[in-house]
């Protein structure tokens, strides 16, 4: 095993590793446990035991100076250490990990924020996908990548006006067999214990909520038989309502009749807002890896204004919009001068090349003064979020005529308050929204 923080879980027969940080006094606690046997068989999970159940009876604990310790003997000490400190820089809550040996599942729960999931009279005090990396993958970017997510999510229950904490986690495992009851009551199991509501997010089939529900764990939303289905179409709705807003703040009116719009990526959430967009009179650009995607997206859209754009001219279009729906990293110092458009406004996560959010908050100065109106994505991309908390707290209630009702009144609101509050503060969106999130999550 490369380095990792299982390196001495595996070798020492433990199970369990949570880390906890307290930002207000930087104070780390940790402990790590042997939780259960590894011969138990997690195919009978919630029918023969839970997770409050006695799962062996030669349980291990160790506390923190203990922990430490024990990445010491293993030379790891320096590596928990960049761990801590990538926590620390986040401010998050911690990392709670599971690690199965059986099957060699590194399971990661970054845990950013609980405040708005306290007392919210449910099991889950948090809400984040849960995505699937290779079990090669470098642990230390996987973490990044999960930490980062996890902020972001605890922004978006910001954005989305949610009773839940933020969170992200990360599973670095083999390709998920959804037969495998085994595999899959133990990731029912390991959710459950973190106090999580999750939907598979990348490298997850959307199916696996339903095996979920349907064996183990309801702590899992958005699967294809799920009362309000799959995730993308809600967030596709919530990125064209807020779209209009943006339209409104920029020109005064709502309506996109007569504006030009490139959209880059014809997945779950391209392909919807795709045609919440062709509702209205507009010329649509699209872009897309996969040729044939783009024109069936065509053929299932006769009589349209669309035309096929590569992928390479797509963002440096003279357009009124750009509207990204799939990869991030897309925006930084050296392509943000070629840009022609007046407004960017997509679903794809973390669109500015950034590492930090001081880093973010500058790249988008360098937007506004090109006078492109953008607004960090996960104040419009939400939606996905809010179809997951309706189904978890509403159940077979649940409806899509609520779900919009509730987007409809969340988020277009939301963001016209930003556009304008950030516009009477002589800062740009993006700023104004971190601004926001702080207060609201650090505020005491």
């Amino acid at each position: 095993m490369m380095r990792s923080l299982c390196t001495p879980m595996k070798a020492e027969g433990l199970t369990t590793l949570k880390i906890r940080y307290d930002w207000k006094k930087d104070q780390f606690w940790m402990e790590a446990m042997k939780q259960w046997e590894q011969d138990l068989d997690f195919s009978k999970y919630n029918k023969e035991f839970y997770v409050e159940s006695i799962l062996t009876e030669d349980v291990v604990y160790l506390n923190t100076k203990q922990v430490r310790a024990l990445y010491k003997k293993y030379d790891l000490e320096d590596y928990l250490d960049e761990i801590l400190d990538l926590i620390r820089q986040g401010r998050h809550f911690g990392i709670e990990c599971y690690y199965n040996d059986k099957y060699n599942i590194r399971f990661m729960c970054h845990q950013h924020s609980r405040k708005l999931g306290v007392n919210n009279r449910l099991h889950a005090t948090l809400a984040g996908g849960i995505r699937r990396h290779d079990v090669n993958e470098d642990e230390k970017e996987v973490i990044i990548d999960g930490l980062n997510l996890g902020r972001g999510m605890s922004f978006k229950n910001v954005a989305g006006n949610l009773a839940f904490g933020g969170c992200k986690t990360t599973v670095q495992m083999e390709e998920l067999d959804l037969s495998n009851l085994e595999i899959m009551g133990f990731l029912g199991f390991a959710i459950d214990n973190c106090r999580t509501m999750t939907g598979p997010d990348m490298n997850f089939p959307t199916e696996m909520a339903d095996v979920e529900n349907a064996n183990f764990s309801m702590n899992y939303t958005s699967g294809p038989n799920s009362p309000l289905g799959e995730t993308g179409k809600p967030t596709a709705y919530g990125v064209y309502v807020t779209m209009k807003q943006a339209v409104r703040f920029k020109e005064g009116t709502d309506s996109l009749d007569g504006k030009t719009i490139t959209l880059i990526g014809l997945g779950a959430v391209g392909w919807y807002l795709g045609e919440y967009l062709l509702q209205e009179n507009v010329k649509l650009y699209i872009a897309d890896l996969n040729q044939e995607t783009a024109q069936k997206f065509i053929d299932e859209n006769p009589g349209k204004d669309i035309e096929i754009v590569s992928l390479d001219e797509a963002l440096y279009m003279d357009v009124d919009i750009v509207s990204p729906c799939a990869i991030g990293g897309i925006l930084y110092d050296d392509n943000i001068p070629k840009l022609r458009c007046k407004m960017i406004w997509g679903s794809a996560n973390n669109q500015l090349r950034a590492s930090s959010q001081k880093e973010e908050i500058r790249i988008a100065k360098l937007l506004a003064e090109r006078d492109i109106l953008f607004q960090t994505e996960w104040w419009h991309n939400t939606a996905g979020v809010i179809c997951g908390a309706q189904e978890y707290m509403e159940g077979e209630n649940a409806s899509y005529e609520k779900l919009t009702k509730v987007i409809d009144a969340t988020m277009p609101k939301q963001t016209w308050d930003n556009l304008t509050k950030a516009e009477a503060l002589g800062i740009t969106p993006c700023e104004n929204v971190y601004r926001t999130c702080q207060d609201v999550i650090y505020g005491r």
